[in-house]
């Protein structure tokens, strides 16, 4: 198993010291074994919808805001990977869902996780292969009690 050296950009003002959460998140899926993505450098930022936008414009030429934006690995660079989130989305989405907020947020980092395993979903096979994996990841985080707990500042 290769070796992860997690980078985290809190861009979000609101949202509460993310680092020792997301990498406790990360260090389970990577010991895992169920979900390997190359080793070096995984990078992770925490945004809010414009800033996604921006980013899904850019290098998607869509400019909404969406949930995650996964960017693959580059092993010249020693990258593993980024994964860029949006708090914005997972609050909003969690509300309209019933759904907790943490849970939200991780399922996000699960799915960008997954995008970096080599798991799509642009059809609707893929997509429910997708959908499958990020609930056995996230079983796997419930039921070693790894589930984050991300809060935000009022």
């Amino acid at each position: 198993m290769e070796k992860l050296h997690l980078e985290v950009s809190n861009q979000y003002s609101r949202l509460e010291s993310p680092e020792a959460a997301t990498l406790e998140l990360f260090k389970l899926l990577h010991a895992s074994g169920k979900f390997p993505i190359s080793g070096g450098e995984l990078s992770v930022a925490f945004v809010d919808d414009v800033t996604i936008g921006r980013v899904h414009g850019d290098f998607m030429d869509d400019p909404t805001a969406t949930d995650v934006i996964t960017f693959p690995a580059d092993p010249e660079m020693t990258s593993a990977g980024e994964i860029i989130v949006s708090v914005d989305h997972a609050q909003s989405q969690a509300k309209e869902l019933g759904e907790d907020f943490s849970r939200e947020l991780s399922l996000y980092l699960v799915h960008g996780w997954l995008h970096l395993a080599g798991l799509d979903d642009r059809n609707d096979d893929d997509r429910q292969k997708m959908r499958a994996a990020e609930q056995v990841a996230l079983a796997l985080l419930e039921s070693a009690e790894k589930l984050p707990r991300y809060c935000l500042r009022s």
